[in-house]
């Protein structure tokens, strides 16, 4: 470049090496033109811009006499993006991370920034120590395909977690209590025993909450450190706490503001007692409960706070729940998102609220709960955000779907029916409308079963749910009784709720019922109910539920009174009715977990005959599920062997009752198990059998109606495949011909 002065003129640009960029393009990105003083600084800064575009590869500016020549190497175009290695991650996974585009300008800068994002993504599935490459393959014609060599590597688990500072509790409790895992053999359907950054902040929360629930008020995690290995096998996770002192509540009041609403009549919501040690969970609870109090009283505006005051030296506090007339706020819209399939409506007819209600926490936790109790998503996250006024709320309703149709096929043993195996094709939210249809098929040694149902929870979107059984079901009782039988038939149902806790469902069947293959050597009990009948039946049954969950609940209660009549047609004639019931004691407080508590139920039922005598498949029968540590339906009245008849058949009866007290806890095993176990004592008796007479000889049985008791424990195992339920039960009570079962295991059956 010859010597230049500076404020010569620049007379003319050129550009040379330019194939598919416009001349005129490249030099609107500089930022002298011909005509232009000749500046060694504008010249610099428009190198540096044409390189800022990242259209170029090289770029040079040199003097040529009075003009510039400006020589360019295009970056190449992109063809096609590759991935070669990946297993665990699909291209479409890997391909949405990237910046570089078919078609788009390949630079180095974006192939660095690329490999990186696939880094981190493969990081953020534990995955730390994959290693990623990208490579170019020339094609001619300026243009290349980019190819990202892929080594995945092993997961990167934790290998120990440690804790620092802790002295009240071992570092194995305080294991239990974060949800970060030691990597082990059995984890392997879990996550747990992955690094996750989320984890690990959530870990310190519930640390945070465990001390609070123990009565240190002060504790603090200080710090939670994350060190990788060098060769990036493993993680080890540090923990650093500072516990501080332990403390009791002192003392424990309601300060009521609230008209007609006063600070006595709320005593007794008061979840703790002066004495105890300091509770943070029983904090929130009370707070929450009061809430819910005072609102259920006509004030739907309240703002309940906690005031804690420490006495360091005496290590005590003092709470007061300040209750106070809350901002008046209303439901303004309510905002749903995440569900791509489940329709709006599906999702806002199990709301409680609605837009223009007064704003209720309470009935918002409910509205969460019964979307939950769907079992259609995920997860259900409603968030209330202020509105467009101060007065105002808005609801985000966050939904994640999860897969709702099933085609089951599977096989195991069951203690009822033996070996067996079903097939079936359920939609519990077809197209996204909440009807449940299925079609199900179940062949096993002692039993076999199909049928179809539709089930509508909206029925013409009103408050009914309609539905339809079609059904065909065989048991084999010739364990109990020597006989057998088979139904066939259908059922329509229809129901509606009263309110949020009662609710009510009728019911109409038409079934054909056969007794068949009866021994020669049954008793003439058996005998006689030898053949077809027709039953035409319409039930109903009230239910009034204050469960937390009706699927997993953990505490409330439920009754449920039934009633059948048959006769209106058909050979049967008589009214069957029930009433049974479960309270759930939860003993959250006492173990601090909501997998401890006791499930307390019983049941009661009489069969009224109304002109002929019932048959024997319409009577209840006890054993088995209702009264474990006898076989199903094996206690009770029996024939009387004869000379002539020599079965000891199991009769059924007209009067049943039974109860059941069972305690309910995890199993000191990894929670990643999924394994509970159980503590039961059953109770129960059944009589009343009308005799058979012949030849004026009335034909023997017994009908005792002394209780019988079973005691003993179970397992239950939620497997990927299934449910796996084993009990161990022992008849304490019992009768000499009652027929007992020590071990009874159920298999929930899906590969």
């Amino acid at each position: 470049m010859q010597r230049t002065v500076a404020g010569d003129t620049i007379t003319t640009i050129r550009v040379e090496g330019n194939q598919r960029i416009e001349e005129g393009t490249i030099r609107s990105y500089m930022l002298v033109q011909p005509g232009d003083p000749y500046d060694a600084d504008r010249i610099d800064r428009s190198l540096k811009t044409l390189y800022a575009t990242g259209l170029f590869a090289d770029v040079s500016i040199s003097r040529d006499g009075s003009g510039l020549v400006v020589r360019v190497k295009e970056n190449p175009i992109v063809n096609r993006i590759a991935f070669e290695g990946n297993h665990k991650l699909k291209d479409d996974a890997l391909r949405s991370e990237l910046q570089l585009r078919p078609r788009a300008v390949y630079t180095a800068a974006l192939a660095q920034a690329d490999r990186q994002r696939i880094l981190d993504l493969y990081a953020r599935r534990g995955r730390f120590a994959a290693r990623v490459e990208p490579k170019i393959v020339d094609l001619g014609q300026n243009r290349v395909d980019v190819v990202f060599e892929i080594t995945e590597g092993d997961t990167t688990l934790i290998s120990r977690i440690a804790f620092v500072g802790n002295k009240a509790f071992s570092e194995n409790r305080l294991k239990e209590v974060v949800g970060s895992r030691e990597s082990a053999w059995w984890r392997f359907l879990s996550s747990s025993d992955t690094y996750d950054p989320d984890r690990v902040a959530y870990d310190k929360e519930l640390l945070r909450r465990f001390y609070l629930k123990n009565g240190y008020a002060d504790f603090e995690v200080t710090g939670a450190a994350a060190e990788l290995a060098p060769d990036k096998s493993a993680f080890f996770l540090t923990y650093t706490v500072s516990e501080g002192e332990r403390y009791r509540v002192s003392k424990v009041s309601v300060n009521s503001s609230l008209r007609n609403i006063s600070s006595e009549s709320l005593l007794s919501v008061l979840d703790m007692d002066s004495g105890d040690w300091y509770d943070g969970d029983s904090v929130e609870r009370t707070t929450q409960a009061l809430t819910d109090a005072v609102q259920s009283r006509g004030q739907p505006f309240v703002d309940v706070k906690p005031r804690v005051s420490r006495d360091r030296e005496k290590h005590t506090i003092e709470l007061v729940f300040d209750v106070t007339e809350g901002p008046r706020v209303y439901v303004e819209r309510i905002d749903i998102t995440g569900n791509t399939r489940t329709m709006d409506k599906v999702i806002r007819r199990e709301f409680r609220l609605a837009e223009g209600d007064a704003f209720n926490a309470a009935l918002l936790r409910r509205s969460r709960q019964r979307l939950q109790d769907l079992n259609y998503f995920n997860s259900v996250t409603l968030t209330p955000v202020p509105g467009s006024a101060p007065d105002r709320a808005n609801i985000n309703a966050q939904i994640e779907e999860r897969a709702t149709g099933e085609l089951t096929i599977g096989g195991g043993y069951s203690t009822d029916s033996g070996a067996l195996a079903n097939f079936g094709i359920r939609e519990r939210n077809l197209v996204g409308t909440g009807i449940d249809t299925g079609i199900n098929a179940l062949i096993a040694q002692k039993s076999s079963q199909i049928d179809l149902s539709v089930t509508d929870p909206y029925f013409l979107d009103r408050n009914l749910v309609a539905g339809i059984d079609v059904f065909r079901v065989t048991n084999d009782n010739q364990t109990t009784a020597e006989y057998s039988e088979r139904r066939l038939g259908f059922s329509v149902r229809l129901g509606y709720e009263f309110s949020e806790h009662l609710r009510q469902a009728w019911a109409y069947s038409l079934v054909n019922r056969n007794v068949y293959d009866v021994q020669s050597s049954a008793s003439l009990y058996v005998q006689e109910e030898k053949g077809t009948s027709l039953l035409s039946q319409i039930g109903q049954t009230l239910t009034l539920d204050y469960r937390d969950s009706r699927i997993d609940p953990r505490q409330g209660w439920v009754m449920r009174v039934g009633a059948d009549f048959a006769g209106i047609g058909g050979d049967a004639h008589y009214l069957r009715t029930k009433l049974d019931g479960t309270y759930f004691v939860p003993l959250e407080r006492y173990f601090g977990s909501n997998d401890w508590n006791i499930a307390i139920s019983g049941g009661i039922g009489y069969l009224f005959t109304l002109g002929n005598n019932e048959k024997i498949i319409d009577r209840f029968f006890l054993g088995g599920d209702n009264l474990r540590g006898f076989q199903t339906g094996g206690a009770g009245p029996h024939a009387i062997p004869t000379p002539q008849y020599s079965g000891a058949d199991s009769l059924g009866g007209r009067f049943i009752w039974t109860q059941s007290t069972e305690f309910r806890f995890p199993l000191p095993v990894s929670a990643d198990l999924g394994l509970s176990g159980r503590v039961f004592v059953d109770i129960g008796a059944l009589s009343q059998v009308n005799p058979v007479t012949v030849n004026g000889v009335q034909q023997p049985y017994t009908d005792d109606a002394a209780p019988r008791v079973g005691a003993g424990v179970g397992v239950s195992w939620k497997t990927p495949f299934g449910l796996i339920n084993i009990d161990l039960a022992q008849a304490v009570v019992k009768k000499a011909y009652d027929q007992t079962q020590f071990f009874r295991f159920g298999f929930g059956t899906r590969f």
